[in-house]
């Protein structure tokens, strides 16, 4: 059983006064042991404590007479997302652990990483209607964010008219390296850091670069708090770029900073650590704009933390990742977790191209200055001839090739921005950045430090002809400034895809937000470009990733828990899912820049479809799942009871009367299909509560995946009450075998013209 709020001080006074008792005894004898490694240590609730004693019990009886030996560095004692601790041990101090009774596992820390304004008008909200009204804005809702830290300073961070801090708070404001506990206020009501595990892996942070605190000293957490919950800021813009009302979606949300990020990564102990600080300060939505590769959920700590934070009712929302186009890259699976994918707007930063022989080439520019006109284009062995010269790696382009033309760098090798560095350092006077085939057609605007163009892989291609065939090459570039309208929502190409390695039986993604060309906060303490020669400093950035996406869905979250504060974390997602947008403002099929813009994006890249905030807050049924049904559902992936403790914190016993559970059974507002080992037929069976009109008759329509039979029993749900429950089974029949390795369809329930509740379908062969 985890510990609850009531008490938690008792075994923290217990290891603080072990800790500062080993501390005193060895303190003259500690010398650095050459192999030591950081892990994440699961236990059984009540013997964490005992595990940590009898590891320094037969320390200190194996070595009292040995002046050369190693203290294990415990840096967390985890109670709430966890039952466990985290600590720098050798390998005879691990044997030791795992020796010791209530031991469940043991694994070693790693560095994730980070998933790196008009949104709110491209969602449909606007003050005073819908979400944005009186009432639904009033309530208190704390949305916590783990992130690289928050920047207290910042104008999005207001605490104007902001009723006082609810008393039902039992975070802290902590004290560090240039932030005080002034630092909070109304808005910012809880800011901590966790480095201990970072630490241990890269070392001691330098604070001449950051700071051993909750201030951001890179931008990334402020960019994703504003995007979720920062106040109103109008006329906000990047250099006149994007110019207008910047705002959370969630504008007054209060805002919980927990930093567990750095200049490297994320180390899973601290992230962890954060989680579990945040379930016990009393937040409602934790954002996790970070993550690794896909892995089993009993070695994923953010799934394991997540879990915690499910059962206290608190909903976690995740960043897909940003390793697409390529299939099963996706991250944070979870089922009980949010994972969400990255959309474009219809706010564009055209720049034109103009090459020599008169073609037109159209791409993406933050800058805002004057035209460039004729200038010579160099690339590669014109550019520098050296190893990398192509990519515009550092060091690669020579000063006498380059000056005073635009120099062509292909994208790969090294950072974006960092090849404009190059570029700039060596005489340039501007940089076309091309994609690959890989990277499709995607253009972002990033904050270069010179006049820079992101160019598609199909534009570069043409322009990359001409280069080898014109004899003296130049292009001419137009800068637009910011444009409105173009056709959106589409999936980003570098947004994750499924289908999920850890969990295929659940669809993931689960929703699409926006991602890309995302204009929110930044940190004074970093140039937009992230460059350390980079000395331009600016109020708000315009940066792409999941983890910009993640962010909206938060705060979109938040205000679904603002109207609707009796709803489950399931009943949230679900309402999010089922009344998502599958069309765009052209009303054609959303695309996918991976596949090609007017190519349909499939469940695997935007899941239920693009996040319609307006109809989630009225989705007429929902499909909510218990603690009790994940458990089941981890039983149905054959997880051993010490593993399915790892989650829960309670002994659970799977069924054993002979039913068997299967993992596509789990409630869940998608539907996923695997014919696998020659299977043709699958039943799942799924429940749905009324929470729209008190009356209501729901007739199942099918869209069907190509290759597969599928029927609803029953074909109508009747609904008496608010709150009534009704179950129905799907049938999947595979009428051959397909010869693609997916399809894809939909079951909608519809009610009148005024309810459509959508369940997309994904079917996988093999």
């Amino acid at each position: 059983m985890l510990l609850s709020p009531s008490n938690h001080n008792r075994p923290m006074m217990f290891f603080r006064s072990l800790f500062f008792l080993i501390f005193f005894f060895f303190t003259s004898n500690v010398i650095a042991s050459p192999r030591k490694q950081t892990y994440v240590i699961h236990t059984f609730t009540a013997t964490t404590k005992d595990i940590v004693t009898s590891l320094f019990t037969s320390l200190q009886t194996e070595n009292i007479h040995d002046d050369d030996f190693s203290l294990p560095e415990i840096h967390y004692i985890y109670e709430n997302a966890m039952s466990g601790f985290s600590a720098t041990l050798t390998d005879d101090q691990l044997q030791t652990v795992k020796n010791t009774k209530g031991f469940i596992s043991a694994y070693p820390d790693e560095l994730l990483s980070l998933h790196t304004t008009y949104s709110h008008e491209f969602l449909g909200l606007e003050y005073g209607i819908g979400l944005w009204n009186e009432t639904s804005l009033s309530s208190d809702v704390i949305i916590g964010l783990v992130d690289t830290g928050i920047s207290p300073d910042h104008v999005s961070f207001r605490d104007t008219h902001m009723t006082p801090v609810p008393s039902r708070w039992r975070g802290s404001c902590d004290q560090g390296t240039n932030f005080s506990s002034s630092s909070c206020n109304k808005k910012i009501i809880g800011a901590s850091a966790f480095y201990k595990g970072y630490e241990s892996i890269v070392g001691k942070i330098n604070e001449t670069t950051d700071f051993r605190s909750a201030r951001d000293a890179q931008g990334h957490g402020t960019h994703t708090a504003s995007t979720a919950a920062g106040d109103m800021v109008r006329k906000a813009s990047y250099f006149g770029q994007a110019k207008g009302l910047a705002t959370g979606m969630r504008f007054t949300s209060r805002i919980a900073a927990y930093k567990a990020c750095w200049a490297i990564g994320c180390a899973n102990t601290d992230v962890i650590a954060a989680i579990d600080k945040a379930i016990s300060d009393g937040v409602d939505v934790i954002s996790l704009s970070l993550g690794g590769s896909s892995r089993p959920f009993y070695v994923d700590p953010i799934a394991i933390a997540g879990f915690g934070a499910m059962q206290k009712n608190i909903f976690v929302s995740c960043s897909a990742g940003n390793s697409g186009p390529s299939a099963s890259t996706v991250s944070n699976g979870a089922p009980w977790l949010m994972t969400v994918a990255a959309s474009y707007t219809d706010r564009t930063f055209p720049a034109i191209v103009r090459i020599g022989n008169r073609k037109k080439i159209v791409g993406s520019s933050l800058y805002k200055g004057k035209s460039l006109k004729n200038l010579s284009l160099a690339f590669n062995t014109t550019a520098g001839g050296g190893r990398g010269a192509e990519f515009c790696i550092r060091d690669s382009l020579k000063r006498e090739l380059v000056e005073g033309k635009i120099v062509i760098c292909l994208r790969g090798a090294s950072g974006r921005t960092a090849k404009g560095e190059e570029v700039k350092r060596s005489g340039g006077a501007a940089m076309l950045l091309v994609s690959t085939e890989a990277e499709g057609e995607e253009l972002l605007a990033d904050p270069h430090v010179l006049p820079a163009v992101s160019i598609g892989s199909s534009d570069g291609k043409t322009l990359l002809s001409y280069l080898s065939r014109a004899a003296n090459a130049t292009a001419s570039i137009r800068f637009r400034g910011t444009t409105y309208g173009a056709t959106a929502p589409v999936v980003a190409a570098f947004s994750s895809r499924g289908p999920s390695v850890a969990g295929p039986e659940i669809s993931k993604p689960d929703i699409a937000a926006p991602g890309l060309n995302i204009l929110a906060g930044w940190s004074p303490f970093s140039g937009p470009s992230l460059l350390r020669s980079d000395p331009r400093r600016v109020q708000f950035n315009i940066i792409s990733g999941t983890s910009m996406a993640c962010p909206h869905v938060s705060g979109i979250a938040a205000l679904i828990k603002s109207v609707h504060g009796d709803w489950s974390p399931a009943m949230i997602k679900s309402a999010i899912m089922t009344t998502a947008r599958i069309t765009d403002n052209r009303n054609r099929p959303i695309g996918d820049m991976g596949a090609g813009p007017v190519t349909a994006a499939t469940a695997f890249a935007i899941g239920a479809g693009h996040v319609d905030p307006t109809r989630a807050v009225d989705p007429g049924l929902v499909y909510d799942t218990s603690t009790v049904d994940y458990l089941n559902y981890l039983c149905s992936l054959n997880y051993t009871s010490e593993r399915i403790f790892m989650f829960s914190g309670t002994r659970y016993t799977c069924r054993t009367d002979g039913v068997v559970l299967s993992p596509g059974d789990l409630n869940y507002p998608s539907l996923a299909v695997n014919f696998v080992d020659g299977a043709t037929t699958a039943r799942y069976k799924r429940t749905v509560t009324n929470v729209g009109s008190q009356t209501c008759e729901y007739m199942a329509h099918v869209e069907e995946p190509r290759g597969v039979k599928v029927s609803v029993e029953p074909k109508v749900l009747k609904f008496q009450k608010v709150r009534e429950r009704l179950s129905y089974t799907v049938t999947f029949v595979a009428q051959a075998s397909s010869t693609s390795s997916a399809s894809f369809g939909a079951l909608v329930w519809i009610c009148d013209d005024k309810y459509k509740v959508r369940s997309p379908i994904a079917v996988a062969w093999g």
